[in-house]
C-alpha cells in the first residue's frame, strides 16, 4: 500500500541501479539512520530525523527520512519546494497539513502527496508521532536537516528563512495553526 501511495514520484527513478557503480542494497535498522546519527532539529519543529536513504545512494534522485516528532502543536512554516515532490506516511500519531488551499488531518496509516511548487505546511497534533518523509528528487534536504541540527540554539525566523533559502526552499507564510 505504501508503495502505491508514493509511486507517482518514484516512477521517475526507475533506472537508478543502471547509473550507479555500487549495486549492493543495504539495511538500516529500526531507530537508526544510515549516516549522520540522529539529526535533532532546533527551531519551528524540534524533531529527530534519521536518514534512511540518502541522495548519495540514488544519484540525487530520492531521499527518505524517518521523523520522530516531539513538538506537539508545532510544525513547519508555509513553504515551497520549487524542484521536489514530497510524500509523508504517518507511522504514529496525528498531523495537520495544508497543501495549497486544502487542509487535511492525517493519522496512522495515512499518507499525503505534496507536489513541487505548491505551498505547504504541517503541524503535529498528537503528543508524539512518527512519519516517513520522502523527497523526490533528493535536492538539498539532507544538507538542510544537517544545518538545522548543527544549530546551537533555537534560530530566529530570519535564520530559519536563510537556511531554507540556502537549501532551495522558500518560506511563504507562518507555521500552520491547528483548527
Amino acid at each position: 500500500m505504501l508503495a502505491i501511495t508514493f509511486a507517482p514520484g518514484v516512477l521517475k527513478i526507475q533506472n537508478l541501479t543502471d547509473s550507479k557503480n555500487d549495486s549492493k542494497g543495504f539495511k538500516i535498522d529500526s531507530g537508526e539512520g544510515r549516516m549522520h546519527g540522529h539529526l535533532k532539529l532546533k527551531g519551528v519543529n524540534a524533531n529527530i530525523l534519521d536518514l534512511k536513504v540518502s541522495g548519495k545512494d540514488t544519484n540525487g534522485e530520492l531521499a527518505i527520512f524517518e521523523q520522530t516528532s516531539i513538538s506537539q502543536g508545532r510544525g513547519t512554516p508555509l513553504h515551497i519546494h520549487p524542484q521536489q515532490d514530497e510524500v509523508f506516511y504517518v507511522i504514529e500519531g496525528e498531523y495537520y497539513f495544508k497543501v495549497g488551499t486544502e487542509k487535511y488531518r492525517l493519522g496512522v496509516g495515512d499518507s499525503i502527496f505534496l507536489p513541487r511548487k505548491v505551498p505547504h505546511a504541517w503541524t503535529q497534533v498528537s503528543e508524539k508521532g512518527k512519519m516517513t518523509v520522502i523527497f523526490q528528487p533528493a535536492g538539498k534536504m539532507e544538507e538542510f536537516f544537517i544545518a538545522m541540527a548543527d544549530l546551537k540554539i533555537e534560530p530566529t525566523s530570519e535564520e530559519i528563512a536563510r537556511i531554507f533559502a540556502e537549501n532551495e526552499m522558500q518560506i511563504v507564510g507562518p507555521p500552520l495553526k491547528i483548527e
